[in-house]
């Protein structure tokens, strides 16, 4: 049916699927489509399209090959596949199958493995709120949870307060207990503390001037923390390791901490210079900005500059250098660690 030429040119053809036709095929498919028809000697270029049934003879004249039309040949190469992932699928039961009495040989708890992998990413917050809901569900002894300011001052913070507040009265209900790290520029929120208005039970609050990440670690079994910069994505951790370290992390950063509810405690000012000012001398005297300190401390630049402006003002300070110079020479900040300890 096709010339020397075309012998030729059919060596060199490299085989593929019709989801990834040749530009040689595609030209003289094309073509047929236009006109009708193509000599087989045309076609001798691309012999793709006749393994694909892009093409086939014509009644009348063996010379030539017309198109199938496109339609009928998607709807043909589409139940193809079709069988083919249902060929798949059945080949996936068989091994399933074959393999599930040698994976209880070992006594293994295979099941729960797979129902409960160590490490699970979370996408949206409304996934990541059920899995929270699904896990508080099953408490019985303690939450803990770290809130930081950025997580609570946004629509999904509302949001997760509103879904929050059952969720944790339940567990209070069951005997359970509930400990939470805010940063301490949210002692005096009103969200907060309409939050603890509807709660009863053994709920505990305390605040510091620097927290982690929002984390969330239930019946230290299961903890929850963000997985990027804007919370839409979260990690669910059930490693027995990363658990304790975070169970411990927590409880340091409790002890350093300054009691805010049920019984709130005010931080004592040392030689004139408030417990935010300390914060603040600290992280003046690291040599950061204002603009990190106050994202740090969880207020905003204008706020932390009052503050800087007074603790100038209370240490005598006349410059920024100088500043750094009588922070130290004042003792405040060996003060405040003796506070802490």
């Amino acid at each position: 049916m096709t010339g020397p030429g075309a012998r030729g040119t059919e060596t060199h053809h490299t085989e593929h699927d019709a989801d990834d036709l040749c530009a040689a095929g595609t030209a003289v498919y094309e073509r047929a489509l236009r006109e009708g028809h193509v000599g087989t000697g045309e076609a001798g270029h691309a012999p793709c399209l006749l393994g694909l049934g892009l093409l086939r003879p014509t009644a009348d004249d063996p010379r030539r090959l017309e198109p199938a039309p496109p339609a009928v040949v998607l709807h043909r190469l589409l139940r193809a596949s079709a069988d083919r992932i249902a060929d798949e699928r059945r080949r996936e039961v068989l091994l399933a199958e074959a393999f599930e009495p040698l994976m209880r040989i070992d006594g293994r708890r295979t099941e729960d493995a797979a129902d409960t992998p160590t490490l699970r990413v979370l996408s949206g917050t409304a996934r990541i709120n059920e899995a929270i809901t699904e896990a508080m569900g099953a408490a019985r002894r303690e939450v803990l949870c770290v809130q930081p300011h950025h997580e609570l001052n946004t629509a999904r913070g509302h949001a997760s307060r509103r879904t929050a507040v059952p969720r944790d009265q339940a567990l209070l209900d069951r005997g359970g207990r509930m400990r939470t790290l805010y940063q301490h520029t949210l002692r005096h929120l009103p969200a907060v503390a309409s939050y603890y208005e509807q709660l009863t039970g053994d709920a505990e609050a305390r605040s510091l001037d620097e927290v982690t990440e929002r984390l969330i670690v239930i019946d230290g079994a299961v903890a929850f923390l963000p997985a990027n910069a804007d919370g839409t994505l979260a990690l669910e951790a059930r490693h027995p390791a990363l658990i304790t370290y975070f169970v411990t992390v927590f409880d340091r950063l409790w002890r350093l901490a300054t009691p805010m509810y049920p019984q709130a405690v005010r931080r004592p000012s040392v030689g004139g210079v408030t417990a935010r000012q300390r914060s603040i001398a600290a992280l003046l005297v690291e040599g950061h900005t204002d603009a990190v300190i106050a994202e740090r401390l969880g207020m905003n630049v204008r706020t932390a500059r009052v503050h800087i402006a007074r603790l100038a003002a209370t240490l005598g300070s006349e410059s920024r250098a100088q500043l750094g110079y009588l922070i130290g020479r004042s003792g405040i900040l060996d003060r405040q660690e003796e506070t802490a300890r």
